[in-house]
Formats: structure tokens, C-alpha cells, sequence
């Protein structure tokens, strides 16, 4: 057995739960993605004429995503208030709230009344339980990130963190196969089934998590007295740039998944009803093909840094953003499918595994889950944008104002990840990897 070389009272190799705590936060982070992407599936495909019937087909498409945005506008708070009692009390609590929060509301979804039976109440109802959901998502992310990259082992955490990143994709597929098959049901049980399935899976998610032991880092700042008594605002008074980084470095993941599919898949069902299977089979394919290459660009950062990863998923996008457009303009089904592979199973996928460890690391442990919720969430209520920016665009310039908005999107995450100094350079992987061989050694 190896001896116990350890930094403070935590091992280099990890704890026991390492495993078990990436997998739990995967499954709920899988869950919690299902219920969002759900919302943005069915504002996409039923929501403008369910609850926003009227001659315009346009606006109706207007509103809906703009229900859809709400709910991004809410998750910087939820961010901050999950990262404040996440740095305060302890990850694994907000783990457990943020999941029964989100199911409760994704469930309620589904029983909704329609305009048609309850006039403009429905409407109310929706944005209200959106706003909620939109809270309970952005208090997630940054507890399961925070809890995994902690339990890992030091020269693996790459690898470790896009685990729960892998549960983004995961829960995109779930739901888009949910969409895909529910769209052969009759009536209103085409857009209600998913949100009510969702109940299932949230049973599941909290037997996983409720049995998570809490994170080492925490409960040794903890023990050490080094915890700040107001995280929220520590991270704000001394992180502030490093918020900005990791806004900058979110946004051009965001915007490239909801412009391709929220806001894509809208716009080729619109133009091409005939194509809707075709694109929602494509994203569920994509986002099956996103699980390994987010899991396969977190190990890959262990090896050659965070930066040069980033750097390429963002020139990708870049060079993206017009071909995009003009292959889905195509109508061909083979082309459509191109784009969303290459657009959520490649570029954003890259992103994403990269983005676990990248962004926990520009904070300290007494303040790492508030800084990194605020920065990804307030980046997110941006990118919730890109679905009502792109149709307003699409509609004042046609196709090009969308891909230029991508293309933008893109350009200030390069710059980001430009500004943003390497969290796992060479020197600091020499030096780790000599600490876990005197911890191995006999």
C-alpha cells in the first residue's frame, strides 16, 4: 500500500468517493440539464402557439423565447445563492435542494393549463415556474463541479470535472429522444409528456446524491477556520476580474449551444416542417456524441494544459459560424445533421469538457463555488439570449444576423480565454505528478 502523503489533510490521490462522487453529480447534472433543455425544446417546437396563440407566428416565437430567457436571467441569483451557502454550509446541501426545486418545477410544466383553458393566466403561470427553474439550475452547477474537482485526485481533476460536464450532454439527449418520440403522441401529451417523465428521473438523481460525502477541501477550510463568513461578497471584492474571465470564457459556449439547438432547430422547422424529426434526431445523436468528447477533452487538458484546448474549440467556432448557416440552408438532411454534430457534438463539446477544471481554478477553495456559479450564470442569463437575439436578427437581416451573433459570441470568448492565464502548465503538472509518485511509492 502507499503511504500517505497528503497536502494539509487531503490525499493527492483523491478521496475513496472520488468515482462515486463524479458519477452522482453527473447523474443529477444529467437530470437537471433535461429539465432545462426541456423547456427550450418545447419553446422551440410548441410553446408560442400553446401559450401564445395569435395571427403573428413570428411574435408568437418572440415570446416563447422570451419565457425561455427568463429563465436565464434568474440563475445569476441562483448562482450566487447556491455558491454563498455552497461555500458557507457545505456542497453537497445544495445539491439536494437545487435538484428537488428543479424537478418540482419541471414537473408543474407538465399539468399547466393552456391559453386556450385559462387565457393569460397560463402565460403568468409559465414564466413564474420558468423563473423558479431558472434559480434551481444556477445553483446547481457550481456544487457539482466544486464537489467532483475536490474529490478528485490532483493530476486527474481534468478528467474528473468534465465527468459532471458529461452529464450536460447526457441530459440534452435524454430529452431531445423524449421530444423526438412524444412528438408521435396526440395533442397537448406531445410537449406535456417530457416534463412529467422528469419526475422519474429526479427520484433517482436524489437517491444518488443524498449518499455524497462532502467535499475535503471545504471540510478542512472548515476545520482550519479559513471559510469566509460572507463568500459572496469575498469573491466579489477579490475575484472580480476572475468573474469576468470566466464570463467571457462561458460565453461562447452558451451562445453555441442555444443558437444551434434552441434557436437553430426553430429556424429549420419553420422553413422545413418536414425536417423537425431530422433535427431533433440530429441533436440527440450530437448530444450522445458529446458525452465522450467532453469526458475525452477534460482527460485531455490533464495532459497539455486548459488553454490550447479553449483556444481551438473557440477558433472552431469562429470558423463555424457562416458554414453553419449555409449548410443548413440547404434542406438537406444530411447537411442538417452535419451541423449539429459538428456544432454541439464537437465544438461545444470541447468547450464544455474543458470548462470544469479551467473555470473551478480561478478560485480559492473558501470562495470557489460562489465565484464560478456567478461567472457561468450571469454568462448563461447572456447566452439564454441568443434564441430571441438570433430570430430578431434573423428577422431584421435574414440568415447572416444570426451567424454574425455566433460569430461575435465566439470572437469574446477567444479573447477570454487569450486573457486568462494556464491553471495546469507544465511546471504545475511536474510538480504534482512528483507528489502523487511519493504517495505511490511503497
Amino acid at each position: 500500500m502507499p503511504t500517505s502523503t497528503v497536502v494539509g489533510r487531503r490525499s493527492v490521490l483523491g478521496t475513496k468517493d472520488r468515482v462515486k462522487t463524479a458519477v452522482a453529480a453527473a447523474v443529477g447534472t444529467s437530470v437537471e440539464n433535461y429539465d432545462f433543455i426541456a423547456y427550450g425544446t418545447a419553446s422551440a417546437l410548441y410553446f408560442g402557439a400553446v401559450f401564445f396563440p395569435g395571427n403573428d407566428r413570428f411574435v408568437g416565437t418572440l415570446l416563447s423565447f422570451a419565457t425561455l430567457a427568463v429563465g436565464f436571467v434568474m440563475r445569476p441569483l441562483g448562482g450566487a445563492i447556491g455558491g454563498y451557502f455552497a461555500d458557507k454550509l457545505g456542497r453537497k446541501p445544495v445539491l439536494v435542494a437545487a435538484m428537488v426545486v428543479m424537478g418540482t418545477a419541471t414537473f408543474l410544466i407538465g399539468v399547466l393549463p393552456t391559453y386556450e383553458q385559462a387565457g393569460v393566466l397560463a402565460p403568468i403561470l409559465l414564466v413564474a415556474i420558468r423563473m423558479i427553474q431558472g434559480l434551481a439550475f444556477g445553483a446547481e452547477w457550481g456544487g457539482a463541479i466544486t464537489m467532483t474537482y475536490e474529490h478528485a485526485p490532483w493530476h486527474r481533476r481534468g478528467m474528473f470535472a468534465a465527468i459532471p460536464q458529461s452529464g450536460n450532454p447526457l441530459g440534452i439527449a435524454l430529452a431531445s429522444g423524449v421530444f423526438a418520440w412524444s412528438a408521435t403522441l396526440d395533442g397537448d401529451w406531445q410537449w406535456r409528456t417530457p416534463f412529467l417523465l422528469s419526475a422519474v428521473l429526479v427520484i433517482v438523481a436524489l437517491i444518488v446524491r443524498s449518499r455524497l460525502s462532502e467535499s475535503p477541501e471545504f471540510q478542512e477550510a472548515q476545520a482550519n477556520g479559513k471559510t469566509e463568513k460572507n463568500p459572496l461578497l469575498a469573491t466579489l471584492r477579490d475575484d472580480w476580474r476572475s468573474i469576468l474571465r470566466v464570463i467571457a470564457l462561458r460565453v461562447v459556449e452558451s451562445f453555441a449551444y442555444y443558437s444551434t439547438a434552441t434557436y437553430l432547430l426553430n429556424y429549420i422547422t419553420d422553413r422545413n416542417p418536414d425536417l423537425r424529426s431530422v433535427a431533433l434526431g440530429a441533436i440527440t445523436a450530437a448530444s450522445i456524441l458529446a458525452i465522450a468528447v467532453t469526458f475525452l477533452a477534460g482527460a485531455l487538458t490533464d495532459r497539455i494544459g486548459r488553454r490550447p484546448l479553449y483556444i481551438t474549440g473557440c477558433t472552431a467556432a469562429i470558423l463555424f459560424a457562416f458554414p453553419m448557416y449555409l449548410l443548413t440552408n440547404t434542406a438537406h438532411p444530411a447537411l442538417v445533421v452535419a451541423v449539429f454534430i459538428i456544432g454541439i457534438g464537437l465544438i461545444h463539446a470541447s468547450l464544455t469538457g474543458t470548462q470544469g477544471s479551467l473555470l473551478t481554478e480561478q478560485f480559492r477553495t473558501a470562495t470557489r463555488t460562489s465565484g464560478a456559479s456567478l461567472g457561468y450564470q450571469v454568462a448563461a442569463a447572456i447566452g439564454g439570449f441568443a434564441p430571441l437575439l438570433a430570430a430578431a436578427l434573423v428577422g431584421a437581416f435574414g440568415w447572416p444576423g444570426a451567424a454574425l451573433l455566433y460569430l461575435g459570441a465566439a470572437v469574446i470568448g477567444l479573447v477570454g480565454v487569450l486573457a486568462t492565464k494556464e491553471t495546469w502548465g507544465r511546471d504545475e503538472r511536474e510538480r504534482v505528478l512528483a507528489l502523487v509518485a511519493e504517495e505511490r511509492r511503497p
